[in-house]
């Protein structure tokens, strides 16, 4: 698999465990998935196959897939995936606990810089 891949399946599995992760999906979390989707350049090829893995993947195995996926990517890439991920935590008015923990931790297991990611998604514009 290369780079770009890595970064959108990556990305893609972290995205689907935040959205999820108060238990409830709303419209504006699905929009804001297609949106990066577009922004991201993301085939609909690698799409499907986000959506087939994530039907039959248990959660810690989705984790796990998108955090080793995002470590394999350069810095620059890292950052902007929990950019997006920051961005997406907001997208339904409300950031839950559980959302602040995947994306606490999965900053310190790809060994990047909060603030950083801060940094980077005001430059972003809401999805």
């Amino acid at each position: 698999m290369n780079s770009e891949q890595n970064f959108q399946l990556g990305l893609l599995y972290l995205i689907h465990l935040l959205i999820n992760a108060d238990g409830v999906v709303n419209e504006n979390e699905k929009n804001a998935l297609l949106k990066i989707k577009d922004k991201e350049n993301i085939p609909s090829t690698v799409f499907a196959d986000f959506e087939n893995e994530v039907k039959i993947k248990k959660p810690k195995e989705i984790y796990q897939r998108g955090i080793e996926l995002i470590n394999a990517c350069e810095d620059t890439d890292k950052l902007r995936a929990f950019a997006h991920l920051y961005k997406m935590s907001e997208v339904d008015g409300s950031v839950h606990i559980k959302e602040v923990r995947l994306l606490l931790y999965s900053v310190k297991m790809a060994d990047i810089e909060f603030n950083d990611v801060i940094a980077e998604a005001s430059k972003f514009i809401d999805y």
